[in-house]
């Protein structure tokens, strides 16, 4: 509760949540608005995104390469799996620019902050108490 109440009160990025309503607040709280690098992908996600010409021009050694990559499960979207991928299918491909895009994910203010989410009217109503 004192990191809302602190959010609140500070408003650290500007939101206006001294002109809102609690109900206001806690809507704007609950908007993804916000972004993070995501720490882990898994295999799935990644054979998903990749376009299947990319794949299909690869030579026989780097599908391989791909799918000994792939059974590692999990895969950290910044080391050195992302460094493999690029090796893999090139900087320019259309593989590693959708995989550029999805190692950054979409979040809320409350989720940034670690609040228990979704954030509600009482909640920010207590706060502010």
């Amino acid at each position: 509760m004192a990191d809302l109440k602190t959010e609140l009160t500070d408003d650290p990025l500007a939101r206006g949540y001294a002109g809102m309503t609690d109900s206001q607040a806690a809507d704007d709280l609950n908007t993804s608005y916000r972004s993070r690098d995501r720490t882990t992908m898994t295999a799935s996600e990644v054979v998903n995104a990749v376009d299947t010409a990319d794949f299909l021009a690869l030579s026989a050694a780097k599908q391989n390469k791909f799918w000994q990559l792939m059974g590692i499960g999990e895969l950290n979207p910044f080391g050195v799996e992302a460094t493999l991928m690029i090796d893999i299918f090139g900087g320019g491909s259309t593989t590693i620019t959708t995989l550029a895009a999805l190692r950054v994910e979409s979040i809320t203010r409350a989720q940034e902050l670690g609040l228990r989410t979704p954030v509600r009217s009482t909640i920010v109503r207590s706060a502010r108490t």
